[in-house]
């Protein structure tokens, strides 16, 4: 708990962990050679930059450090992936398909091949908020060239089954890209079962601006760049690369391999104590995403009768979400929710809640707490309720 707040929006981002900022403080000041350079401070920036990438890849499981290509988070990597994709193997076809519950960035990257007059699908969702893997076969045409579905949702936490996925696309000869942003660090990922992933700095404890695309180099994945300079990363994505964000980036990736299974033990524990409070206590709560496929740190509740916003307002000192950080300024319900829910109401009334690596036992038994409380208050509030 700090200055009185309670910080439960590990999806939206995390603090960097300070193991990994007195990595990058050095690259500040000291070691600041531009890594492209070839003199010894260049060269020098340049080994950090590398010992950087081969930690981002074995996170993954990547086969070669050199499938690692930097980019500043996974909004830029997915829209190189889609996007580049799209460009290279035009003359292939002109189908992309991707599912109805995908990060923003996804769905308005593919949006913005449509109006280029490429072929894009979204695939819907089950109850439970996994693909539907009939339709998605059913999707997958002579045409395809890219299905992208990312591994867990950002909003309810649920992990796909990115094994089936991958045989499907490999039966169909599609390539298969996946936002792992909110998988990596958190569950064990295989780089093997994909073409291309997308990954970010910022949800693991690392700095923000910085993230990776893994592009498969054995078949080689061809990659059109979306934007253009002096050809750094393999020439997919130019520009000088920030030395301190990459080796934060690398850290945060090596004590995530690390830690995760004990980690993962623990959100365990709070997101099973939580839940068993929150349901002993209120009636008509409905956890949002399938109850086993899971990452453990995030956590999605509809409270019938009430609004997700209601309850922010109701509890100032908690940062919590009613949807992703991406979408906070629109009033409108999330599309995650409106794509499984039963009923509309209940995407107006969700909350995510995220625990994660400095969360506290103390701070998850007074957040149940304080939202049995204003959930209880804003029911006896609404004629609705009544």
């Amino acid at each position: 708990m700090s200055r009185n707040i309670i910080y439960l929006d590990y999806q939206a981002t995390t603090p960097c962990d300070r193991r990994v900022f007195d990595e990058m403080a050095p690259y500040f000041c000291e070691e600041y050679g531009n890594p492209h350079s070839t003199h010894a401070m260049g060269l020098r920036a340049k080994e950090a930059i590398e010992t950087a990438r081969s930690k981002v890849a074995d996170i993954i499981g990547a086969a070669d450090p050199k499938e690692i290509i930097f980019t500043s988070g996974a909004t830029e990597s997915n829209n190189l992936a889609i996007q580049g994709i799209a460009r290279s193997y035009r003359e292939k076809g002109d189908r992309i398909i991707t599912s109805a519950i995908e990060h923003k960035c996804v769905l308005e990257a593919s949006a913005a091949l449509k109006r280029e007059g490429f072929d894009v699908v979204r695939v819907p969702v089950l109850e439970n908020g996994i693909v539907d893997l009939q339709e998605l076969e059913k999707a997958i045409n002579d045409r395809t060239i890219l299905v992208s579905i990312m591994t867990v949702n950002n909003e309810i936490g649920t992990i796909q089954p990115i094994d089936e996925i991958s045989e499907i696309c490999k039966r169909k000869g599609a390539l298969f890209h996946t936002d792992a942003a909110q998988a990596v660090g958190k569950i064990k990922v295989d780089a093997s079962k994909v073409d291309l992933m997308s990954v970010s700095g910022h949800k693991i404890y690392g700095p923000k601006g910085i993230g990776a695309l893994y592009v498969r180099m054995n078949p080689r994945v061809k990659l059109t760049p979306i934007f253009f300079g002096g050809g750094q990363e393999r020439g997919a994505r130019s520009g000088t690369l920030p030395t301190p964000l990459c080796v934060g980036f690398g850290k945060a990736c090596e004590i995530a391999k690390q830690e995760m299974a004990e980690e993962s033990a623990k959100l365990t524990k709070f997101k099973d104590y939580f839940l068993k409070k929150i349901f002993d206590n209120l009636t008509k709560v409905y956890l949002n995403g399938d109850a086993v496929r899971r990452i453990p740190g995030c956590v999605n509740l509809s409270f019938e009768g009430v609004e997700g916003e209601s309850i922010m307002l109701g509890m100032p000192e908690v940062c919590v979400s009613s949807g992703s950080a991406c979408t906070s300024e629109s009033l409108q319900p999330s599309y995650v929710i409106e794509a499984i829910a039963t009923r509309e109401e209940l995407a107006h009334s969700s909350l995510r809640i995220g625990f994660g690596r400095f969360t506290t036992f103390e701070e998850v038994d007074y957040f149940a707490s304080k939202l049995i409380e204003v959930v209880n208050r804003l029911r006896d509030m609404s004629p609705l309720w009544a």
